[in-house]
């Protein structure tokens, strides 16, 4: 069943998502949005709300991405400070309404860092008016850690298929 209704759009930074009057066209994720939400019903009753970016684009889900690159010096003490300061906040970041996941993403060729958190498209607005906190404190905190650099966050949309 398909029925116009209230969309997520970019806000004005190019990694943030915020609800939106309808209308008929929208960007979400740097794509038109041609259509609004639907309603999908999965087998137990469950009901899940879908966002067509294009007919055959659609997605249920939004990631916000903390990111930064470790050094291999030391003994990899850059990598295991990195850890350190996500288990200070993992707690409050798995508190957040909404979040479905939080996973981390160690790459030893290139020396990523990468703590991912999805949530609800419905409850990701909220976050994002919360500063996506503890992302504030969680990011000083790598900032802080010698042999740690290219501190960044971004925001996309994930869909299994």
């Amino acid at each position: 069943m398909l029925r116009a209704c209230t969309l997520l759009v970019l806000a004005a930074s190019a990694s943030a998502f915020a609800p939106a009057a309808p209308l008929a066209s929208r960007h979400v994720a740097g794509l038109t949005a041609s259509s609004a939400r639907r309603g999908l019903t999965l087998r137990g009753g469950a009901s899940v709300k879908m966002i067509d970016i294009t007919p055959n684009v659609s997605f249920d889900t939004i990631a916000r991405e903390w990111r930064c690159k470790w050094s291999a010096d030391a003994d990899k003490a850059s990598l295991v400070k990195a850890q350190d300061a996500l288990t200070e906040v993992l707690s409050e970041v798995k508190g957040v309404s909404g979040v479905k996941d939080v996973q981390r993403v160690v790459c030893g060729g290139c020396l990523d860092f990468k703590v991912v958190t999805s949530l609800d498209a419905d409850s990701f607005g909220k976050w994002e008016e919360a500063g996506f906190a503890p992302e504030e404190k969680f990011l000083a905190k790598l900032k802080d850690i010698e042999g740690i650099n290219s501190v960044e966050t971004q925001t996309y949309t994930l869909m299994p298929m």
